[in-house]
């Protein structure tokens, strides 16, 4: 019996900043799909959010690096942080693969992107490349209506109430954001100034 190949987590975002709601998910669907790691892929500049002003990469990165690094089951990548150019999952991907085409690859986003997925650049391959993981808030249905029956799994967690939208409005009005993200993020946050001044978006 061959053994039995590695199950990888892509949690993919902005983390702009990063939140208990995103480190809960991940590791929901590491137990619910029994992952061996779940890598954090901070975006370089996302696609999506090309009008709106994003906090610069690398300190995406570094809160990202900050919350996760009590968990010796979850890594952070700077694939997309250092790859030039938009960030397209699809790229992601493909590199995640080419690192470790031993692995079979689980992405992990929010329901709301993948009810937008068939938008996505190349969507029509991104099925061969990872199985998807749709996180969502208990009481949210997803449309699944165009998406392969067996492409997608849903996963309800209760934490993701908490937005990173939220919690720059909290930080930019000088709310506190203390346990909406983690305690390193928090000092993260006050030490560079990061969404002071920040209005409504």
């Amino acid at each position: 019996m061959s053994p039995r190949r590695p199950r990888i987590g892509v949690m993919g975002g902005t983390f702009d900043p990063v939140h208990h709601g995103h480190l809960v998910a991940a590791s929901e669907a590491a137990a619910r799909l029994d992952l061996d790691e779940v890598v954090f892929v901070p975006t370089g500049r996302p696609w999506l959010k090309h009008h709106k002003t994003v906090t610069s990469s690398e300190h995406r990165y570094l809160m990202t690096v900050i919350a996760t690094a009590s968990n010796p089951q979850f890594t952070v990548s700077r694939v997309d942080v250092d790859r030039p150019g938009v960030t397209y999952t699809v790229d992601t991907l493909r590199e995640l693969r080419l690192e470790r085409p031993d692995a079979d690859l689980y992405f992990i986003t929010g329901a709301d992107a993948i009810e937008q997925i068939l938008t996505w650049k190349d969507a029509d391959k991104l099925w061969d490349m990872a199985h998807f993981v749709a996180v969502t808030r208990p009481g949210h249905h997803l449309s699944t209506e165009g998406l392969p029956a067996d492409g997608v799994t849903m996963l309800e967690v209760p934490a993701l109430a908490i937005s990173s939208s939220d919690c720059r409005r909290r930080a930019g009005a000088g709310l506190p954001v203390w346990y909406l993200v983690p305690d390193g993020v928090v000092q993260y946050i006050a030490k560079h100034g990061l969404y002071r001044g920040l209005s409504d978006e």
